[in-house]
């Protein structure tokens, strides 16, 4: 009668035995014994863990005993330290800012950043300017209304998937103005359009004035008013427009825009000179 060689199983880091001949041994649910013929024997382990990577030995009670080692490597996809990870942001014009990303996983992932939009970072010196930086922490010295942005940390390891974060930077700055024409002219009768350009951070409250000091409002809904403001924003920079319609000879004169916000306020002047007519 041919003699049964028992086989048993061994995490060999721990010295642990999970199992013997047809018997578990460990308490771990998660694993179990099966065999084909006494010949082969398989050990499974289910929802493998961190915890299960190491060295596991097969070991048969022959004379002499035999075994054979295998390393179980458990690779796990890269995820974010959100505790450790930077959140919005938002920062005075000409500060320094460090934004850091923090992720695990194994192999060990890879970080860097970049800006959400594909735009260079400009993060110091006269050279730097980057549309990637490697790394967990991004450094940007005196940061201006340029970096304005939605960054991206991404984290790779090779174990799909890749993760990313997303930080919000905004810049706080007092309302800058600038005027295209200081200088309008316009013939009596004729539609004449003044405009004005400002930028903002927290975003600026914008209005006209005439040179007397009147606040200048105009009512969208009724047609034919005298004048008639108009604005478009893009970003922290906001592009106004005021419409003077039918001109006359009390219209001529200076015209203020003014931008204001809880960090400053500044205006500029636009003066309507009238042409004379060709004869």
């Amino acid at each position: 009668m041919q003699s049964c060689n028992w086989v048993a199983w061994v995490r060999v880091d721990t010295q642990t035995i999970l199992s013997i001949h047809h018997n578990v041994i460990t308490q771990n649910p998660r694993i179990s014994l099966t065999y084909n013929d006494h010949r082969s024997w398989y050990l499974h382990i289910r929802e493998v863990e961190e915890s299960d990577r190491g060295w596991y030995m097969c070991q048969v009670n022959t004379d002499p005993m035999r075994s054979r080692k295998g390393y179980l490597q458990v690779v796990v996809p890269p995820a974010i330290v959100e505790s450790m990870t930077s959140n919005d942001m938002v920062v005075r014009e000409g500060t320094n800012v460090s934004l850091t990303c923090k992720a695990k996983g194994f192999p060990e992932p890879y970080v860097m950043w970049r800006r959400e939009d594909g735009d260079e970072m400009a993060i110091g010196g006269e050279n730097g300017k980057f549309n990637v930086v490697d790394g967990e922490m991004l450094y940007i010295t005196k940061v201006s209304r340029l970096h304005m942005a939605a960054y991206l940390c991404v984290a790779s390891n090779g174990v799909p998937p890749s993760i990313s974060k997303r930080v919000q930077l905004r810049v706080q700055f007092p309302p800058m103005l600038s005027i295209p024409n200081q200088l309008e002219g316009a013939y009596v009768g004729q539609d004449v359009i003044l405009e004005c350009h400002t930028e903002a951070y927290p975003a600026s409250i914008n209005y006209w004035t005439t040179e007397r000091g009147d606040m200048i409002i105009s009512d969208t809904s009724r047609t034919g008013d005298k004048f008639e403001t108009m604005s478009q924003n893009t970003g922290y920079t906001k592009y106004m427009q005021l419409k003077i319609r039918s001109v006359g000879p009390a219209d001529f004169g200076s015209y203020r825009c003014v931008a204001k916000n809880s960090l400053g306020e500044t205006d500029g002047l636009i003066k309507l000179d009238g042409n004379k007519p060709h004869i």
